[in-house]
This record gives C-alpha cells, structure tokens and sequence, in this order.
C-alpha cells in the first residue's frame, strides 16, 4: 500500500466533486489567486509593506494587573485605589543586603546610595532607615535618627541599638536580624508610563553598583516599574529571537524532506506572511503585546504551517502522478482546502471560547486569535497557489527527479501503513482501550488544582524576582495588601471616630497572621504618643504637615476623605494567601458594626489574584469542557456524520487530558497560562482529525471495506500530519527558553498536546473511525458523506 501512488477518490475526476462540501465552498476562494499569480504577489507586497508600519506601532502592555483587569466591583475599586494612592505602583524596591550592613563603613556607603539615587532624573521621593527621627523633644521638630557624621566606638553601637528598636524602622525598613535594608523610591508617573523608565531603572542600577562596590553589601531592585521593565524586555526580546528560532526550525525540516528550496519556500512563506499580516493588523487596531499576545507569532505559525504543508504535499504528491502545476495545485486546493478552512473554523471556536473569560487580557488574546486565524486561512489558500505556479518550474523533470529521492516521505508513508494495518485489526479492542485511557486521564485531570503567583507573570532570571523573594524571607513580603477606609460625607481626617476606626482597622491588620510591615497614620501616631507621651490631634496634624507630601499621599487620599492602611505578604500561591485574606476581611466586619457609614474594604492586587485566579481558571476550564462538545458537534455537522461527531470526541479530549496528567505528575497546577494552552491546543490539535477524515470520505467508496478507505486516507495525509505536529512542537517549545515563566508553561504545554494530538490521531482515530464506520453501517446508517461512483 505504501509503495501505491495518491489516489482520489478511486479515480472520479475533480470535475464531478462529493455531493457535500464540509467547508461550503469557502477554499474556492484560493482559486481566484491562480488565475492571477502575478497580481495577487503584488497586491502581497503592498499589503506586507503596509503590514511592516503595523507593527512598528504594536506596544507592550507590562501591567502586572493586566490579567485581572475586568468590570467587576472589586478590579474598579482597585483602579480607583491606586488613582488616589498611586504609591505602590511607582515603587522602586531597593534591596541591600550583607551581614556586615550595620557596620561603620557598609552603613556610609548605604548612606551615599540613598543620597545619589534621590538624585536620579524621574524621582520624586525616597523612604529608608536615614528617614527616620528621634524622638520629640518638647516643640521642636525631632533630629534626623542618624546624625550627619556617624559616631564611633561605644557612641555607634548605642546609635545600632537605637536604630534597631526603633518602631518606625525595624521590621519595615530593616530586618530584625540586621542584615537587610529596604530602600523605597518613588518614580514620577509620568516617568513610569513612558519609554523613559528604562533609563531611569538603568541609571540606578548603575549608581547602586558604583556606590555599593567594595562594602560587601549586595544591593538589587524590586518593585512594580522594575517588573513592568523586566516583562518588557523580555516580551521584545522573546518576539525577536524564539518566534525566529522557531520559524527556522520549521524552514529546516520541511527542507530535509522536500529537499527542494522551492517547496519549502511554498510551505513556509504563506506562514511568514500571515505573522506579518496579522501583527500588522493587530498593530493598526492598537492591540498591545503582553505576555498572552507574544505568542501569537508562533501560533500563527502552527495554525498556517499545518495547512500550508498539507497543500503543498498534495501538490508534490500529483506533480509526481503528471500532473501540470496548475492543476496540480487547484486539485490541491479543492481535495485538501476544505480540510484547511474547518481547521481555521476550529480554532476559531477555541479562539472565541475565551470570550466568556472575566480577565480583559484573556479575552484580548481571543480576539486576537481569530483575527490571526482569519487572516492565516486567507493567505495559506491565496499564497500556496501562487508561489507554487511562481516557482515550480519543469514540471516532469521535478516528478523524475523526486521519485528517485524522495526517501524521507516513503519510509513516513511505510510507518503510516504499518500503523494503520494494525490499528483496523482489531479497532474494537482499540476503541475499549482508548476509552478506558481516556476516562482514566480524565479523573486525574479532573482532580488539578487552580494555580496563580504573581512571580510566574514577572522574569524570574532577574533582579525583581530574586530580591522579592528575599523580603519575603526578611520583611514578611513584597506584595503590599491594602485596607481602604473611606469615610462618611463631612468627616474629618482628625475626627475621634475617624481615628479611632483608623486604629481599630490597623490593629487588626497587625495581628492577622500572615501579614506585616503594616503602614497608616496610626504609626505615626503611637510612635509619638509612646516616644513623646503626646496623643493631642494638633500634634498629629503638625507631623503630618511636615512629612514630604509624596509620603503622606502613601497612606491619606489629597481631599483627606479616604486613608490607607497598608501592609506586605510574600509572594506564595494565591490558594494559600485567600484564607488570609478572607479571614482579614471577616476580622474587620466588627470594625464595620462598630463604625457604620464607614467603608472598609480588602484591597491591593494580591487580595484580588487571591479572590479571582481560581474562580477565573475554573470558569476557563469549564469553558474548554463544553468545547469539547461544540466542537465535536460542529464537526460533525459539517461533515453530515454522527461517525465523524463521535470518532472527533476522544482523539480531541486525549491531548488534553495527558497533557493535565502531566502537570500533575509534576505537581503543578492549572495556571492561565495552562487552560489558553490547552483551549487553544484542543482547536489546533483537531487539524490531524479533521484532515484525516476530509480524506477518508474521498477514499471510501460505499460498499468497499472501511479497512481500506482508512489504510489509504492514512498513507495519504499522515506523513503531512507528522512532518506539521513535528513543525508545530518546535515552534512552540522555542518558547520555553522565554525568562516569563507564564510563556514557558504555554510552550512546553503546547508543543506536548500537539504531540499528544499526533499519537492520538494514528492510535485513538484510526481505530474509533473503523469501528463506528463498521457498527454504523450494521445499523444501517450513513458512515461519511461519501463520494458516490
């Protein structure tokens, strides 16, 4: 059988074409550029030209709340949190750390740092250890803590002693064993948001390493600007270099195996361009990249690629049988085409599944998709044609030659044949097995838990990652949680009961169990009442007025009618930080009765990751649940076949399912990143069904063995679904080189369904197909829309 060559449909001519179009006719559209080659290639370089101005304008969005962004309460209450206490989102975490910080000389040059960075073009404030008083000392305004030349000998260890119990540092801005200082600089907004921060980050960087050289501290840089910048340039650089490596990737295998420049250049340009079109596009309609959007480049490339191969071995295989390159790639274009557009309309239906998510992100990315997917079905039916007719030239040498070369694709047809003879043996027995397979992985499955960190949105071969870990270990934590207390209409900020509602939320806060460094106004006022026995408001308001207005901003709203209290919690899974935070919120339900006309609310990015992540990835899993019908039944549809409904169920579910067994032989669980995997590798892994079944009712004659139909549709189509899945992996596991974790997982996840959709195919579809085909017909229904001769 391997040794035959292609056939179509035992021989009817293309003119008399199946009763039933399962694509209506849409892959005619590829035909029109084949009438007009030379137009159509110029009406491709103006649109590629136009494309490039596209992507110039693509920017990346690097905000950290990008994935929670949504119309709910609790994500707008958020927004106007950090509008009118926009501190924590401009923060630049300065970590130092060394056993000798304390130290004469090391405590100088930490003095120098905290000088030179205040300096820094963009800044606008700085709180550290050197920002702290002593005491009040009757009504003069306290001395700095430290004094402008450090003592020695007994007078600088009274000094260290002073300092390490001091409230306002230790524990906040100092850790309790010495060892670690948190330095905390305020970047202008505007700074922030532009293409300015990159040099600013720089410049402190710089000066952190010049001021800190020879002391034996370590100095690193956290904080919201600093993770913006870090995913940044990481998203940029991913772009650039794995979607190149990918696509080369892909240009060298199909080379090995066309062993013709030409052909691979017919296989791979139609790709090529749809990334261009469709980042183009993307970037006219002011789509931003983030860490969802940059792989659409290689998704592109693994929904165009698979159709594009597909076409062009149908092409080579009827240039080999004699075929003219015009008609060799029209029949292509009217046997395979159809195929293609129900592949595209698939993954639109994943695409379009991500719609129903909460996070403005998610469903950013399924727009996204099915516009890429739209525009990669156009120009693989457009572009396939043309190049073919545009580059093949001699076409009776070309088929001479390659009989005589064309190893590589014989012995993937000898491989194909082999699997499928034993695979219609005994399809019952095969069909039980992969049922039994299938509903076993599905339990394990079943049971993956829901999965968020923030750290797995951030670069973890950085800076930020690494010196947020070390304030979780030292300083109770780097994600600041905020309490935000607004008061009721004609309140003042210096009222008793405002005070008093402010002192009762930020004991609460201080004593929750997994919380710390707990910042209000309530600070400053115990640390006066307990260092200067003053608990008068005036004195409170006066402080408050001398404070650098950056500061107070942190924790009192400009019209004084909100305050904040704020704290910080390590960055750990946000399963374990919901307990916390319900716990917190239910704790101060007693400050509501107490206080009524008060609102009290949890808030700050973590509190809304540790509310959301799960319900958000549970509601996405259930999504790509009820996929697995839709698709099943759509495909079904459109080929007019129960069979094909049935057969398409196990082969779609099992790349999943092994793929979640897989994260759970791992320990790891159900992340964003995984469930738009896994959605969008469930409609790109159905591209083998579909192909194979498109083929097999043009193969299977009415009365003839199903054995037969499925043994020739599988020589013909499988070495193109091999050659593509491999493709398709490579360009998808480039990405697990990417420092965002969240982008690893979406590759390596992918790449490992699109080999599981490839087992799948060869040893769950054959077998379920020629097993319904033959119950089928026992029972006297229609098996596929089959060709009639």
């Amino acid at each position: 059988m391997a040794s035959e060559g292609p056939k179509y449909a035992s021989g009817v001519p293309l003119e008399q074409p199946p009763k039933h179009n399962i694509a209506m006719g849409v892959e005619k559209l590829g035909l029109i550029p084949l009438r007009f080659p030379l137009l159509t290639a110029l009406l491709v370089v103006v649109m590629a030209v136009l494309a490039g101005f596209g992507v110039m304008r693509l920017k990346v969005d690097d905000s950290l709340s990008q994935l929670f962004r949504s119309e709910t309460p609790e994500f707008q209450q958020y927004e106007r949190v950090t509008k009118q206490f926009p501190s924590s989102e401009f923060d630049v975490l300065i970590v130092v750390e060394g056993k000798t910080l304390l130290e004469r000389e090391p405590l100088e040059k930490l003095r120098d740092l905290v000088t030179d960075v205040q300096l820094v073009q963009g800044t606008r404030g700085i709180v550290s250890l050197f920002s702290a008083r002593q005491p009040p000392d009757g009504n003069t305004i306290p001395e700095a803590l430290f004094p402008r030349d450090l003592p020695t000998g007994e007078a600088y260890k009274k000094l260290i002693e002073r300092v390490r119990s001091n409230e306002i540092i230790r524990g906040k801005l100092l850790s309790e064993d010495g060892t670690l200082a948190l330095v905390v600089l305020a970047l202008d907004p505007a700074v922030v948001e532009s293409n300015g921060l990159s040099t600013t980050v720089g410049e402190i960087r710089k000066i952190v390493g010049e001021d800190l050289e020879g002391s034996g501290l370590t100095g690193q840089l956290s904080g919201v600007p600093v993770m913006q910048l870090e995913i940044r340039n990481a998203v940029e650089r991913d772009r650039l270099v794995y979607n190149a490596i990918g696509f080369i990737a892909g240009c060298v295998i199909a080379i090995l195996f066309f062993r013709r420049v030409s052909f691979m250049i017919i296989a791979a340009a139609p790709p090529l361009l749809s990334i261009l079109l469709a980042l183009g596009i993307l970037g006219w309609l002011d789509f931003r990249l983030n860490m969802f959007l940059n792989v659409m480049t290689p998704l592109i490339m693994v929904i165009s690629f698979s159709d594009s191969m597909q076409l062009t071995f149908a092409a080579r295989d009827r240039l080999i049988a004699g075929e003219s390159k015009y008609q060799a790639f029209r029949n292509a274009i009217l046997v395979v085409g159809p195929a293609c557009v129900l592949t595209h309309a698939t993954a639109g239906v994943s695409f379009i599944a991500l719609q129903f998510s909460n996070s403005d992100l998610i469903r950013t990315f399924g727009e996204a998709g099915l516009i890429a997917t739209v525009i990669a079905l156009v120009a693989v039916l457009s572009l396939v044609p043309v190049l073919g007719v545009l580059l093949v030239r001699n076409e009776k040498a070309f088929a001479a030659h390659v009989k005589t070369v064309d190893t590589g694709v014989n012995v993937l047809r000898r491989f194909c044949f082999w699997i499928a003879e034993r695979m219609v043996s005994h399809p019952g027995v095969y069909s039980l097995i992969s049922v039994a397979v299938v509903a076993g992985l599905a339990l394990i499955y079943a049971n993956l838990e829901p999965r968020y960190r923030l750290a797995d949105q951030v670069p973890d071969k950085q800076q930020a990652v690494a010196a947020s870990s070390r304030l979780d270990a030292k300083l109770t934590g780097a994600n600041p949680i905020d309490v935000l207390i607004e008061f009721p209409k004609g309140k003042s900020l210096y009222a008793p009961d405002v005070l008093a509602t402010i002192a009762a939320v930020h004991d609460i806060v201080e004593k929750q169990a997994g919380v710390g460094n707990v910042w209000s106004i309530e600070t400053l006022r115990r640390w006066l009442a307990e260092k200067a026995g003053k608990t008068d408001v005036a004195t409170l308001k006066e402080y408050v007025d001398l404070l650098p207005e950056h500061l107070v901003r942190r924790f009192v709203s400009a019209n004084q009618d909100a305050v904040l209290v704020t704290g910080r919690i390590p960055d750990v899974d946000a399963s374990k930080l919901l307990p916390v935070i319900k716990k917190l919120n239910a704790t101060l339900q007693t400050v509501r009765e107490a206080h009524p006309g008060f609102n009290i609310a949890v808030t700050g990015l973590a509190a809304i990751a540790a509310r959301n992540s799960a319900d958000m990835i549970h509601k996405l899993n259930l999504g790509l649940t009820l996929e697995f019908l839709f698709v099943a039944m759509f495909i079904g549809f459109a080929f007019r076949s129960i069979v094909v409904m049935f057969a398409s169920i196990l082969p779609g579910i099992f790349p999943v399912v092994l793929s979640g067994t897989m994260l759970w032989l791992m320990g790891e669980g159900l992340q964003f990143a995984s469930v738009v995997a896994l959605t969008v590798s469930f409609g790109l892994g159905l591209s083998a069904t579909i192909h194979f079944l498109n083929r097999l009712r043009l193969e299977t004659a009415p009365d003839e063995d199903p054995a037969i139909g499925v043994e020739r549709a599988t020589v013909l189509v499988g070495p193109a679904l091999i050659l593509t899945s491999v493709v398709l992996a490579c360009g998808l596991a480039v990405t697990v080189f990417s420092d965002l974790p969240s982008l690893r997982v979406f590759g390596w996840l992918s790449a490992f369904a699109m080999l599981a959709a490839l087992v799948a195919d060869l040893l769950i579809l054959r077998p379920t197909t020629m097993f319904l085909s033959t119950l089928a017909r026992k029972l006297g229904f229609k098996v596929l829309a089959e060709r009639e001769h």
